[in-house]
């Protein structure tokens, strides 16, 4: 089959899956609503542009005093009027999907960088947090709990600055002479997250009342999820799919060797600092919103792998769209298996993965890709 024939028929293959699970999480809760009528909500949801007029929006500035800025006004029209139960609607809309929304994006990021991560490090036992993101995101988030640091988006800002900040110290810790070895990227990774777990460790023995909050997001939880969550992580996680999948001929090649590599014509450290960088970014932006979420980044892609094979133009989009459906599925999962109790969805993707992991290990795929 040919390359254009298997991703697309792939990738509709998930697309539908994922629709699939998003009706049936929807219609999952205390009040249990059809998948139809579930259908129906969000449809009734969407909403395009129709005009856009000059209106006026007030500023306040120094001094307490008020003053009315010109501003862009949109408006708009829904395309669908479908009867449904206000209550149904408030429940699907504002209750449900936004978490639903939130785990499938946080799940597409954390795959698609488990991608990358393993055909970096030709290694399919890679993950996402390999380099220390999911540590610095910690270190940053705890801290911001811990301080009862209170500025808008604060959690979110400084787990993603922390995120950033140690992938950015590995790669300066790994880099001698320009060039950037494998083995000592992976091995200042392993330094740096236990450097930073203690970190970590310290700040939760100060974090006094705030404890609890501090432990629940290194669980992993969509409990808070909203629109706005969803909206600073979506366009990151997109743009950073897209950069990524352009560059997935350039990592087929890299699985060759470096030196093979650079003899077919591919840059290999700029290839290298640009693989490394967005999948860095794209993983902060879903730990950021949601907390370390574990396995989500080596059981999806090295599953799709085993389905689809190691061409990486076929196995991100795949994986993306399978860490999506497996994150939907898993959070469904962990707030309506254990009655009232509303499970961390790390803890379910750990009862997943730990024993796949195990599995893996005692296969050679470990060995290579």
């Amino acid at each position: 089959m040919r390359y254009g024939t298997r991703v697309t028929t792939w990738c509709a293959g998930l697309a539908a899956t994922l629709v699939a699970v998003v009706l049936v999480s929807a219609a999952i809760g205390p009040t249990s609503l059809s998948p139809v009528v579930v259908g129906k909500a969000i449809l009734n949801a969407v909403a395009v542009p129709t005009g856009v007029r000059l209106g006026k929006q007030a500023l306040v500035v120094p001094g307490g005093l008020t003053i009315g800025v010109p501003a862009l006004d949109l408006r708009y029209g829904h395309v669908f009027s479908f009867a449904v139960p206000h209550t149904a609607e408030v429940i699907v809309v504002r209750l449900r999907l936004p978490r639903i929304a939130l785990a499938g994006v946080v799940g597409f990021a954390l795959a698609t960088a488990g991608v990358v991560m393993q055909g970096f490090f030709r290694n399919p036992m890679a993950d996402p947090s390999i380099i220390g993101v999911s540590s610095g995101a910690a270190v940053g988030a705890v801290a911001t709990i811990a301080l009862s640091i209170s500025i808008p988006f604060a959690l979110p800002l400084f787990s993603f600055g922390g995120a950033i900040a140690a992938a950015f110290g590995v790669y300066l810790l790994a880099t001698q002479n320009g060039r950037t070895p494998v083995a000592t990227l992976l091995l200042a990774g392993v330094a740096v997250q236990t450097l930073l777990g203690a970190v970590v460790s310290f700040l939760l023995l100060r974090s006094g009342r705030s404890l609890r909050e501090a432990v629940l997001w290194l669980m992993g939880h969509l409990h808070n999820a909203s629109w706005t969550k969803v909206g600073l992580a979506l366009p990151v996680s997109v743009l950073g799919f897209a950069v990524l999948l352009a560059f997935a001929a350039d990592l087929n090649v890299l699985l060759l060797g470096e030196e093979d590599a650079h003899n077919l014509g591919v840059e290999v450290e700029r290839t290298k600092r640009l693989l490394l960088t967005v999948a860095s970014v794209v993983t902060a932006a879903a730990v950021s919103v949601s907390g370390v979420i574990g396995f989500v980044g080596l059981v999806v892609p090295h599953i799709m792998r085993l389905l689809v094979g190691p061409d990486h133009r076929i196995l991100l989009p795949t994986s993306a769209l399978a860490g999506a459906v497996f994150l939907v599925a898993t959070d469904t999962v962990a707030r309506s298996a254990v009655g009232a109790v509303d499970l961390p969805v790390g803890i379910v993707t750990a009862f997943l993965g730990a024993p796949f992991f195990l599995y893996l290990l005692r296969k050679r795929e470990v060995r290579s890709l």
